[in-house]
């Protein structure tokens, strides 16, 4: 089945009603990107809990509809209705797609360091004598492709000591990639926790492909636990909100790994959790930071 896309450019302020008008009508998708996008003027926007992050000064849309429709006359019809300019609009016929297919050719194994590879559950491990997890993301985040998963993964190689004491807590824990490393580090035992139930099948499913045995629920869940090891690899904002649940969970001079931090965010950070943390920048990847340090005794 074969559909049709309309691709056209248009001032921020006319993207969002046009889309909810278009989303009224035969669209069957509406897509909004910067109209800059792969130009040095790109305006980078992360759309964070707690943050307005609006939209990009120029955007392009890209409306799909079934190809017996006449796009053309839609959009115009619900530009009409806004008082809003027609754009100019660029049609393109495109073939029905294997989305499951597609994104699995676009996830392949990913070397995280000399010991640990993300392997998809599709593919061979390229190196059957590293660490290798099992990975199916589904609807999660977390595949290790995105620089705070590798940051995070690195951080718990790096200071994971095998050890039949050691607790770990995955907070916003996504596909489970992080509670699943830990425990194939030598951690023994981590629990994970996510707002999105999703999320939680999908971490379910991962563990259960690593053979190993980690608890998942939802954050609407009462969590008993308390952990030598924190990682939360989210954004900053909610980071800020749950700076005192963090420290609940995580005992007198364990440890805490941040993720999911702008470069520029990470001192706003470290001074809200300084009551709790002695933190500090890490590492730092593509624009994003990874803070960790450890737990006061006395707060």
């Amino acid at each position: 089945m074969a559909y049709l896309t309309a691709t056209f450019e248009l001032p921020r302020i006319d993207a969002e009603p046009l889309g909810d008008a278009l989303m009224d009508r035969a669209v069957l998708s509406v897509s909004v990107e910067d109209a800059l996008v792969g130009t040095d003027r790109e305006e980078p926007i992360f759309g964070e809990p707690g943050a307005d992050a609006g939209l990009w000064e120029r955007c392009r849309m890209t409306a799909m509809f079934d190809a017996g429709v006449d796009a053309s006359s839609v959009i115009a019809q619900s530009c009409r209705q806004l008082d809003i300019d027609v754009p100019e609009l660029a049609l393109a016929i495109v073939d029905e797609i294997d989305w499951v297919q597609k994104n699995r050719e676009q996830f392949q194994p990913i070397r995280i360091s000399d010991r640990i590879w993300i392997v998809p559950t599709w593919h061979r491990a390229p190196q059957p004598e590293a660490i290798n997890i099992l990975l199916d993301p589904g609807a999660a985040f977390g595949t290790g492709s995105h620089p705070t998963t590798r940051l995070c993964l690195q951080w718990l190689e790096a200071n994971i000591v095998p050890s039949p004491r050691l607790s770990v807590l995955d907070y916003g824990c996504g596909s489970g990639i992080l509670a699943i490393a830990a425990l194939k580090l030598g951690a023994a035992i981590a629990i994970g926790v996510d707002i999105d139930r999703q999320a939680i099948d999908a971490a379910r499913f991962n563990a259960k492909q690593n053979a190993v045995d980690i608890e998942f629920s939802t954050s609407d869940h009462a969590l008993d636990f308390v952990a030598g090891i924190t990682v939360a690899n989210i954004l900053a904002n909610p980071l800020k909100v749950l700076a005192p649940l963090l420290a609940s969970h995580t005992r007198a001079g364990g440890s805490l790994v941040l993720a999911g931090i702008l470069d520029h965010q990470a001192q706003d950070i470290i001074a809200i959790y300084q009551p709790w943390f002695e933190l500090s920048v890490w590492k730092s990847e593509e624009g994003w930071s990874c803070l960790a340090g450890g737990r006061r005794s006395e707060a």
